[in-house]
């Protein structure tokens, strides 16, 4: 059974039709192809959403009570970052990634970094290829990627001005929902394969204000005492290893670019938080959870682009599916049911 809130999905088994505060009315439909009205909206407890497709509703209901029942106390979110937090199209063009959006001020270097783009890009989204060949070629891709940038001399001012000058933007409601989770102390752990110290910057220069719920798993640089970059920090993650199991990796937010002071983390706390809301663009960040034995866990996909091609497996994989690079009110909506009282 599909659900479909106010706008329609059709399919040819039998669907079930509801409205956001979860009373259910059942309809017989037998159209044969899939119509997505996306200009019509549902509400869920007051709150206008558009474009939301729920593949199914019972098993997301009792997810939901769940959650509500253990409490704020035993809830994470889990978080992708690149076209999760931050908009997929800003003003009719491909927002850039906390990766492409680094100009380390040496063309040559810039080039390169290009060239390695092109080569490992169509290696990394072409089916054919075996994972464990493809998860060496991503090694590969992210060490020489890595290596370039510590040899082209990049440096704190650079981060600073590829941030001021990037084409990224966070979605419509991050920063309310981030500012939710930290009133009820609900960790945020921002997964993501780019650099720890780019997504930093611009959370920085962005929202302008820190949270203390925040912890980030990604790759960090190691600066030395001029401010050029000298290393990198830890083991690789890319886009096959973007997962629980690398959670020591995890830090607080610095407060400037190359900082390494901050509070340490209380992995143990962190892993008796056993229901996850894990938010994320791609079917693979559900890997995400890998590595941490929860109880419950509501996965939530932004489907940005492609939705013809993709929606199907969307639903399958996850339990709530939002369409078109959508604002994060959805998210806020549901997060209100995992939290509230009663």
């Amino acid at each position: 059974n599909y659900a479909y809130h106010r706008f329609h999905l059709f399919t040819t088994s039998s669907v079930r039709y509801t409205s956001l505060n979860f009373n259910f009315q059942n309809y017989q439909l037998t159209p044969t192809r899939i119509v997505v009205c996306s200009e019509r909206k549902f509400s869920m407890e007051g709150i206008e959403t558009e474009n939301m497709v729920v593949g199914d509703t019972l098993s997301l209901q009792k997810k939901i009570a769940a959650i509500r029942a253990a409490g704020p106390s035993k809830l994470q979110v889990i978080a992708d970052f690149d076209a999760t937090l931050t908009k997929y199209n800003i003003n009719g063009q491909r927002g850039q990634t906390s990766h492409g959006l680094l100009q380390q001020g040496n063309p040559e270097y810039d080039r390169k970094r290009q060239e390695l783009y092109d080569h490992y890009r169509p290696i990394e989204i072409c089916p054919e290829i075996p994972i464990k060949e493809k998860t060496k070629l991503m090694e590969e891709w992210w060490g020489k990627t890595h290596g370039l940038l510590v040899e082209g001399g990049l440096t704190f001012d650079d981060i600073r001005k590829s941030v001021a000058n990037a084409r990224m933007a966070f979605r419509e409601g991050v920063i309310e929902l981030f500012q939710i989770l930290e009133e009820k102390n609900v960790p945020i752990l921002i997964f993501s394969a780019g650099l720890a110290d780019i997504i930093e910057e611009v959370l920085r220069q962005r929202i302008q204000r820190s949270f203390k719920n925040i912890e980030i798993v990604s790759n960090r640089m190691v600066f030395d005492n001029e401010g050029n970059l000298s290393a990198f920090k830890g083991k690789t993650i890319h886009v096959l290893i973007k997962n629980e199991h690398a959670l020591d990796m995890a830090e607080p937010l610095h407060d400037k670019v190359g900082a390494v002071d901050g509070p340490d983390i209380d992995y143990v706390a962190m892993k008796q938080r056993t229901n996850v809301l894990l938010l994320g663009d791609h079917i693979g960040d559900l890997g995400m959870s890998d590595g941490l034995d929860y109880e419950t866990r509501i996965s939530v996909g932004f489907l940005n682009d492609k939705v013809n091609e993709s929606l199907e497996s969307y639903k399958k994989a996850f339990d709530v599916v939002f369409l078109n690079d959508a604002p994060m009110s959805g998210v806020i909506n549901l997060l209100s049911q995992l939290i509230k009282d009663g």
